[in-house]
């Protein structure tokens, strides 16, 4: 078999799922992060048919994206942590001129990941990447509920 059939990508993605649900520990429920991410790279790497020049460039600039993006979204997670129980009227308005802040500047992380990652991939390429990491994610989310006996 072709290293690069997408037969082989999806055989290895499965394993790598499966590997990730059974691996888990059984009170935490935790998960090996190498290995969701290399089931991510096969996942995303498969659905938008990356070519291997493409999938070089392509994965530095959705890693660095996403570091800043999971930053960013910590902070709005402050944010909603600050405005839980008693505050002012002038602390309320704070927080919220900094959500907006922080929204703004996901909407600049955004056009700039698009405009960087347009140069390596093509936008048809682009548009699908949203849906194949929301795909995976949901992947991921049902095989973690169905080994802890869910539907």
């Amino acid at each position: 078999m072709n290293m690069k059939s997408p037969q082989y990508l999806i055989i290895l993605l499965l394993m790598v799922l499966s590997s990730i649900s059974f691996a888990q520990r059984p009170q935490e429920q935790r998960y090996d992060k190498e290995k969701f991410e290399a089931a991510r790279v096969a996942f995303i790497t498969n659905r938008l048919d990356l070519k291997p020049e493409q999938a070089e460039k392509f994965w530095p600039l959705f890693n660095k994206y996403n570091e800043e993006r999971e930053s960013l979204m910590r902070k709005m997670s402050s944010i909603s942590k600050e405005s839980e129980g008693n505050i002012s009227e002038n602390q309320a308005k704070q927080l919220i001129d900094q959500r907006f802040s922080v929204q703004s500047d996901m909407l600049k992380l955004d056009q700039k990941f698009m405009a960087d990652i347009t140069k390596v991939i093509s936008h048809k390429q682009a548009v699908a990447l949203g849906g194949a990491n929301r795909d995976f994610i949901r992947q991921i989310y049902r095989m973690n509920q169905r080994g802890r006996g869910g539907n």
